[in-house]
């Protein structure tokens, strides 16, 4: 497995990609879950991107259905990280051994490539998130394999996998900052209009968290769909971030999109940052807990 200073460049472009295939250290996962946006609010219809990976993927690549696997149902909310015994379970089903250069990619939102990435981050496994996913790959004219013919990988040696680095942060620790009991700043990754709560939602209420600022995860990528330049995100990540007080807490609607604006601010140079994991699939479902919606969105 790379450590986590290999993880301080996590992007790797197509065309590289493209090279080293066939390498033999070389792994490379597909995360995709399909998302469908809300018909109305509490709509949330997540579904397996295994299919569409198998009309279309990265040669050699496998597909990491997060439905079934890297998660805890116990939670009872979707694509929570799991215990460390677990993750390191199913890390090992994937065969991943010692010395493995992971990359993945999703189909070009690079959402759910980011939310694996940190996860991995946060027990100190390196990985790389491919720019533009593989609507990008695509774009270029670069091959494409179908079907799952390629053979189930041997289930690897169960590493070593550390506990959870203080990359997280849970209910209280939001509701803390929120009620300025607690130092940090909150930021929203959904879009404006989520953000006011103008748009329907996946979760159980419109808005956001009280004190929060927005920086929309898809505000950082390009017309390519890849991430901006450095830059361009530094610039964004300044207007958001003016004056605030560390860490900067990000969250979504379940701490997918989150980890995108978290990959952006990693490679922007801020290294004081967390994820609440719940996001507002957690915090929503509690009637006690206030969100606040903007001239222009509804409750």
């Amino acid at each position: 497995m790379c450590e986590l200073s290999t993880a301080e460049q996590p992007l790797i472009q197509a065309e590289a990609l493209a090279r080293e295939l066939g390498r033999e250290s070389l792994v490379v996962l597909d995360v995709t879950v399909d998302l469908a946006p809300a018909r109305f609010d509490g709509d949330y219809r997540p579904e397996s991107g295994a299919a569409p990976w198998r009309a279309a993927h990265v040669p050699g690549s496998r597909h990491v259905d997060l439905l079934t696997s890297f998660s805890d149902p116990a939670t009872g909310l979707h694509f929570s990280r799991p215990a460390v015994d677990r993750l390191a379970d199913d890390i090992a089903a994937l065969g991943i051994s010692a010395g493995a250069d992971i990359v993945l990619y999703d189909r070009g939102s690079m959402t759910w490539a980011s939310r694996f990435w940190w996860l991995l981050r946060s027990v100190g496994i390196g990985a790389r998130v491919l720019d533009g996913g593989l609507t990008r790959w695509q774009a270029l004219g670069l091959p494409v394999e179908s079907g799952d013919d390629a053979p189930a990988p041997a289930v690897g040696d169960r590493l070593p996998v550390r506990g959870y680095r203080p990359m997280w942060v849970d209910r209280d620790e939001v509701l803390a900052i929120s009620e300025g009991r607690a130092p940090g700043t909150l930021v929203c990754a959904l879009a404006p209009a989520q953000f006011t709560g103008a748009e329907k939602t996946r979760y159980s209420r419109r808005g956001h968290i009280p004190g929060s600022r927005n920086l929309s995860a898809k505000s950082l990528l390009d017309d390519t769909g890849r991430l901006r330049g450095i830059a361009d995100v530094r610039a964004a990540a300044s207007d958001a971030l003016a004056g605030s007080p560390a860490p900067v807490v990000l969250y979504c609607g379940g701490g997918i999109s989150a980890c995108l604006t978290a990959l952006g601010l990693v490679l922007a140079g801020y290294d004081d940052i967390k994820i609440y994991d719940g996001s507002l699939e957690e915090w929503t479902a509690d009637a006690s807990l206030p969100l606040v919606t903007l001239p222009g969105g509804e409750q």
